[in-house]
Formats: structure tokens, C-alpha cells, sequence
């Protein structure tokens, strides 16, 4: 049966073509600020910018970003949705929320179209992840506390015309399993660190392995790990199935970065309800999006009505991979390397956790693949070495630590260019990956003998 390359036509337009209606799109989302949006009435005023003089896309490099402190503080000024709500109240449909990981979390609010708008995005994105019509998908995301994950995964789901089994990490890995092995579901969505713990426990629960669970796609997001080489190898042959990675984020949509069966990166599947730009994180100067250009990803809402944003920086940095591709796709693929949330200065050179993880998940079997950063002092910079706590081996000898030890220390500091201390502990020190993403940053030491 032949399928469509892409679930919606403004994936495959030439690139003029999708800014040219980005371009209109951007006209009317921007008066529709100057008309509707506290925050941004504000904040313009405040900057000497009449809106209305915006008539480019470069010209958008005059506008401030926006921060995610902004939008805090926007929240806080006026529970629950903040300044920057730019419909009724009464418009307001669904509320989706953030998980809170840097304080309370953050909320924004839906009206039926920007619900359907999301629907839409998210649908193209497991589309081009794998996702078809008529498939059996089993929900390992998240589907309590309101997280993206959780129903906005359902409904986009639901717009591909796919069969969504609402389990939900909260629901356990026994049951997950049950619902694998009962429905033999085509298609899995999840953090990638906890599909790979629910394939560890296949024999034990269902009295088989995951291979022999007929899943035949894996969908992972909201944590790093789905762009890991190691990583991806791991799922893919402890599942039988092809990993593809998708990425978004509360304050824009569910989802809007996907992979396509070329597994080059992720695709920007939402041009027409996003507007994504590229700028250097330290000078906030634009990128060109071209094949190899590294910065901070910067989204402006296009036909949002309900929690709009403009020139918001998202704190994603990436590397661009390619520039179009299978199909007929024409917007570009990245891969994320970090965040600045995350990103530690370690006497005087920038790390990301997710960098140290792929340094020593690639190290399996000799260790077992799990690590953490112990960033035990104030702020994000330290002039003190890169302490790791790194998990044993299955079965290893803690008599072989120091060596193993001393084997991580050197590619860690010849990958990363830093001097790491790594100190070995007990395989599955660590909790289980659930319904939580994984944390890799620690602030203080654990108890090294619970």
C-alpha cells in the first residue's frame, strides 16, 4: 500500500515558498499581538518598536527575544496564563503544563484552534516518525500532571487516524508490557531511557523479549538520548524496531521536530504555525540555516490565539544536518546537543550533560551506561574538575572501579577537553527510569550506600 512521503503539503513546498506564507502569516500574528497581548503591548513600548514596521522576516531581528523569565514572571503577574493570554478566557478549551523542572510550572492555554493547530503539528511529526493510519500506538509518555506528552501526544495521534492505547508511563511497566504483549502494538512513544528499562524487563513480565513484541517503531522525546548513537543501537536491538526521535516544547506545541525514515535528524514539520530561527547563543546574532550551522534555536507563534510568543528563545541548541531530504522534504533536520538550562562551565568550558552522557554510554559494556554530573557548587560554573558518578557494569567486580575509572576519565577528557573525576558505583544505583524524564545534572551527593 503506497502512503504519502508527509502528512501535510507545506512540508514538501520549496523553501520560498513557506516563507512567503510565513511572511503573511507573520502580519496578521503580529497585529494580533499589538491588539490582544498585554505583555507584549508592554514590552514593545518599552523597546521603541511599532509592530506594525515589521514588514520582513529580517526585520524580525529588531524585535527583543522573549525568555522563559519573561514568561515566569508574565505567569505570575496574572494567574493562570499570564500576561502574553491573548484570547477570552472564555476561548480558553484545554491548558497544558510544563513539567517545572526550574521552578512552578508553566502554563499556556488552548483554544479549539490553536488545540487543532497542535493537533495538526503533532500529527505531522509522528507521521513522519513512522506513525500510520490504522496503527495500534502504545502511550509510555507521561499522561498525568498535564505534561505535553500526555494528551496532546493523544490527539495528535488521533489527527494521524492512528488508535492511541492511553497507558501512560504513570501507569507502570507491568501494565505497559501486558497492554505490548495483548494488543502487539506497531508503534511505542516514550523518553528513550525508559522504553530501554521497559525492554530490560520483556522476559520477566510477558515470559518473552521485546523483539518478540511485534513493535515495529519506536517514537522518543522529552529527554536527550533519542539523537545517541549508542543509545539508539541499544532500543533498536533490544525492540527489533527502528528508533526516531521527535522534539517540541510546552510554550509553542506538543511536537514540531520529528525524524523521517532518512534518520538525519529532525524535520521542522510546523513552518505554517511556527516561525523557527537560528541565532548565535552568546551574540543573539542570526544563523543562516545551512548544513553544519550550530546555534539556539528562536520561535515566534504563527496563528496562535491563546498563549502567543514572539522571538522567544527556547534554550535548545543544535546542530543543523540537513537541509531538506527523503520524500520531498524542504525545511531543515537537526539534532540537539543541549540546553542552556543544562550547560555547565567547567573551568572555562562549556558542558552539556547530554555530551557526557553519549561519551559514556558509548563505553557499554565495559560500564553499564548510566552517569550523572555532580554539580555540587553554586550557579553553573565551577573551576573544580567534572565530577561523574558513573554505574558499574551488570555483574562487574567493584574490584575493577579504578581502572574502569581511569578508562572513563580519559574519554571523557579527550572527547570533552576537561578533567573529569569519576567515581564508580553499584549497577542500577540509579532509579528506573518512569513517568519522570531523566535528570543527569545532581546539585548534591547521593548516599553511595543505599
Amino acid at each position: 500500500m503506497n502512503t504519502p512521503p508527509t502528512f501535510s503539503a507545506i512540508e514538501t513546498q520549496p523553501l520560498d515558498a513557506i516563507q512567503a506564507q510565513q511572511l503573511e502569516l507573520l502580519h496578521r500574528q503580529l497585529a494580533y499581538l499589538a491588539a490582544h497581548s498585554t505583555l507584549y503591548q508592554r514590552k514593545m513600548a518599552q523597546a521603541g518598536i511599532d509592530l506594525a514596521s515589521i514588514r520582513t522576516l529580517a526585520d524580525l531581528a529588531r524585535v527583543p527575544f522573549t525568555s522563559k523569565q519573561e514568561l515566569r514572571d508574565s505567569l505570575a503577574a496574572a494567574p493562570l496564563l499570564g500576561l502574553h493570554r491573548a484570547a477570552p478566557a472564555q476561548d480558553i478549551v484545554q491548558v497544558q503544563a510544563s513539567s517545572g523542572t526550574t521552578g512552578s510550572p508553566a502554563y499556556v492555554g488552548l483554544t479549539r484552534a490553536d488545540r487543532a493547530s497542535w493537533a495538526e503539528v503533532t500529527g505531522r511529526g509522528l507521521y513522519a516518525c513512522g506513525v500510520r493510519p490504522h496503527d495500534l500506538v502504545l502511550h509510555a509518555f507521561s499522561m498525568s500532571k498535564g505534561f505535553v506528552g500526555g494528551v496532546p501526544i493523544y490527539q495528535g495521534v488521533e489527527r494521524v487516524g492512528a488508535v492511541d492505547i492511553p497507558i501512560g508511563a504513570d501507569g507502570g511497566a507491568d501494565r505497559l508490557l501486558l497492554a505490548a504483549r495483548d494488543a502487539r502494538p506497531r508503534c511505542i512513544v516514550g523518553t528513550p531511557n525508559f522504553l530501554l528499562y521497559l525492554a530490560s524487563l520483556a522476559p520477566d513480565v510477558t515470559g518473552m523479549p521485546a523483539t518478540a513484541l511485534g513493535v515495529k517503531r519506536l517514537i522518543v522525546g522529552g529527554e536527550p538520548g533519542g539523537g545517541n548513537p549508542a543509545i539508539r543501537q541499544a532500543l533498536q536491538q533490544a525492540w527489533g524496531a527502528t528508533c526516531c526521535e521527535l522534539m517540541g516544547g510546552t510554550d509553542l506545541g506538543c511536537v514540531y521536530w520529528a525524524e523521517a525514515d532518512d534518520q538525519r535528524g529532525m524535520y521542522f514539520v510546523g513552518p505554517d504555525y511556527i516561525l523557527a530561527e537560528l541565532i548565535d547563543p552568546a551574540s543573539g546574532e542570526p544563523v543562516a540555516w545551512s548544513e553544519g550551522a550550530t546555534g539556539e534555536l528562536v520561535y515566534t507563534s504563527l496563528q496562535r490565539e491563546a498563549s502567543p510568543v514572539l522571538r522567544f528563545r527556547s534554550g535548545d541548541h543544535v546542530t543543523v544536518t540537513a537541509m531538506g531530504g527523503p520524500g520531498g522534504r524542504s525545511t531543515p533536520a537537526i539534532r540537539c546537543f543541549g540546553r542552556t538550562d543544562d550547560m555547565l562551565i567547567v573551568r572555562g568550558v562549556n558542558i552539556f550533560p547530554s555530551a557526557v552522557q553519549d561519551v559514556v554510554s558509548a563505553m557499554v559494556p565495559l560500564v553499564g551506561g548510566a552517569v550523572r554530573v555532580l554539580a555540587d557548587f553554586e550557579g553553573h560554573t565551577t573551576q573544580g574538575n567534572l565530577k561523574l558518578l558513573v554505574e558499574r557494569a551488570p555483574g562487574a567486580d567493584a574490584a575493577q572501579n579504578a581502572e574502569v575509572a581511569r578508562q572513563v576519565e580519559a574519554r571523557v577528557r579527550n572527547a570533552l577537553s576537561v578533567k573529569p573525576e569519576v567515581r564508580m558505583v553499584r549497577h542500577g544505583f540509579f532509579a528506573a527510569p518512569g513517568a519522570q524524564k531523566v535528570a543527569l545534572t545532581l546539585r548534591k551527593m547521593p548516599d553511595l550506600d543505599a
